[in-house]
C-alpha cells in the first residue's frame, strides 16, 4: 500500500544520497549536502533540484562514456 511505496522512496533516496556523497568526496561540490535540506523557498528548492539532477547526470554519463571506452579497448 502507500507506506510500503512511501518506505521504499525513502530508502531509494537514502541510497542515491549515500552515492552521491561518495562520488563527490574531494569534488569539492557540497551538492549531496544540500539534498539533505528541508527548503524554505520553493525556487530555491528547484534550483537546487536543478544542480543536484545536472551532477547526477553528468556522473552518469562520464560512467557510462569509461565503461564504453573500457570494453572498446578490452576488444
Amino acid at each position: 500500500g502507500a507506506k510500503f511505496v512511501h518506505m521504499v522512496y525513502c530508502f531509494a533516496r537514502y541510497v542515491m544520497i549515500e552515492d552521491m556523497k561518495k562520488r563527490s568526496v574531494g569534488t569539492g561540490i557540497p551538492f549531496a549536502e544540500a539534498v539533505m535540506w528541508r527548503p524554505e523557498d520553493m525556487y530555491i528548492a528547484k534550483a537546487r533540484h536543478r544542480v543536484a539532477y545536472n551532477k547526477l547526470l553528468q556522473m552518469l554519463q562520464r560512467e557510462d562514456f569509461v565503461t564504453q571506452e573500457y570494453k572498446k579497448k578490452v576488444q
